[in-house]
């Protein structure tokens, strides 16, 4: 089977080097979507080997991921794996969100970092929390980390996913994704990595309520 890492990427050119190297131990080929950053993500990605999309603007996330999931498409993807460009997943953890999807187990599998001994901060740990229960209430179904960008899509999620929400909601909206298509859904427990420079890359508390009202909006909307 031809497995795919997607990386969305933005001002990322300290660490997107070491996660290209320890994601092609276990894919075929790295895609990486520099979301218009401004230093050398794409030239580092390139030099590590992957295959570089560029966007002249900062999109988004939910628009880099399918970007990227676009592009694997067009290389006959059988498998997805989307992963974090700064370093705070654990690469060696792919093979275990990889089985289900090989083994025609499950068409999405969730990376739970809630699952294990993981130092997660209180304000991340209650973002995360809030982002769940919209999640649920949104969709109907309960995950235990729905905004954490590890990931596999099998085949059939591979040929379905249809992303349009540009921003950090497009986690929800995967996971509503998953609900209307019927996907078989399976969650493992990953390690995590936090540090001053992940919790500062990564989503705040405010900017996780103005999702979570974007969520409930569009859910309303569509």
């Amino acid at each position: 089977m031809k497995i795919v890492a997607v990386i969305p990427a933005y001002n990322e050119e300290t660490r997107i080097a070491s996660v290209i190297r320890a994601a092609f131990t276990f894919v075929s080929a790295v895609i990486v979507v520099d979301d218009g950053s401004q230093d050398r993500t794409a030239e580092v990605a390139r030099d590590a080997g992957a295959i570089v999309l560029v966007h002249p603007e900062n999109s988004g996330s939910g628009a880099a991921t399918m970007t990227g999931v676009e592009a694997a498409r067009h290389m006959h993807s059988d498998i997805i794996v989307t992963l974090d460009a700064d370093g705070q997943h654990d690469p060696k953890d792919i093979p275990a969100l990889l089985k289900p999807a090989a083994e025609g187990r499950a068409d999405i599998v969730f990376a739970n970092r809630f699952g294990q001994r993981n130092r997660i901060p209180l304000v991340r740990r209650l973002a995360n929390g809030m982002g769940n229960l919209i999640t649920f209430v949104v969709t109907g179904r309960w995950v235990s980390d729905s905004q954490c960008g590890f990931k596999v899509f099998g085949p059939k999620a591979v040929a379905q996913l249809d992303l349009r929400m540009s921003g950090f909601e497009y986690c929800t909206e995967i996971v509503r994704e998953s609900v209307q298509r019927r996907w078989r859904v399976v969650q493992i427990p990953t390690k995590v990595v936090y540090s001053e420079y992940t919790m500062a890359k990564g989503q705040s508390f405010a900017n996780g309520i103005r999702t979570a009202l974007k969520i409930l909006l569009r859910s309303f909307l569509r």
